[in-house]
């Protein structure tokens, strides 16, 4: 009824946050598995209904849903992780669809990347395994979905999955050394370093670092950090 209203000025508008804001509270605050599978349904005919919203307004929209996605890409209920790695190929799908079939990069490389990353910074990716079986189960869809064999979608899926394993196998590393301050700093250094053509990944990383300063008590340190995506965001707005 109000698809007019809410798709104005590409989704971002008061009443389109009030309704997704609405239907990721469910995500974001534990339900049932009954309840769950009517959230991913109704998150899967938004998506379908609200493209532009996603992938061609402003990126915060899918920023938040790839982020609440992920989380539940690691639960320890398996119908769940099923549903949320259906729903993110099927964001990922409708993405490349929407491009007449270019490329997928916002969800890809982009918002992907960067809630992983997040959820690593924040702590809140346990369940490695898990987060490893949502992430092959992603990669069968692609290799199974019939129209899109002849178009390069399936594998700029498996470049996703690699890219992510790439960020896991580095935080696993930091695990390792989360006892030694200076060899954590080492770690997300480098990693920050390798998204250097990607500034909102570096940005995140870089986060990381100002908030392990910060806690261990070296803010001049932080300060550098925080100096330092100050000279990204300009540098990326004197470009834009």
């Amino acid at each position: 009824t109000f698809q007019t209203q809410l798709l104005s000025n590409d989704g971002h508008n008061p009443l389109m946050k009030k309704v997704f804001d609405t239907l990721l509270a469910f995500l974001k605050n534990g339900q049932s598995e009954a309840a769950l599978k009517h959230v991913f349904a109704s998150l899967r005919a938004f998506i379908s209904k609200f493209p532009s919203a996603f992938f061609k307004g402003r990126v915060n929209m899918c920023a938040a849903l790839c982020y609440e996605i992920l989380k539940c890409c690691t639960s320890k209920v398996s119908s769940t992780r099923n549903e949320a790695s259906a729903l993110l190929y099927l964001l990922m799908r409708n993405n490349f669809e929407f491009t007449k079939r270019r490329t997928f990069l916002r969800t890809h490389l982009q918002q992907i990347i960067i809630a992983v990353s997040q959820l690593i910074a924040d702590v809140a990716l346990s369940g490695g395994t898990r987060f490893q079986d949502s992430l092959l189960i992603i990669n069968n869809f692609a290799n199974s979905d019939r129209p899109m064999k002849a178009t390069a979608f399936p594998s700029e899926v498996k470049d996703l999955t690699k890219r992510i394993r790439t960020v896991l196998m580095a935080t696993a590393q930091m695990k390792e050394h989360e006892k030694d301050p200076e060899m954590l700093i080492d770690l997300q250094y480098s990693l920050a370093k390798s998204y250097a053509s990607t500034p909102e990944l570096r940005k995140t990383w870089l986060d990381s670092m100002a908030k392990i300063h910060v806690k261990n008590g070296d803010f001049s340190e932080a300060a550098m950090c925080y100096i330092h995506v100050a000279a990204l965001v300009a540098e990326f707005l004197h470009r834009k």
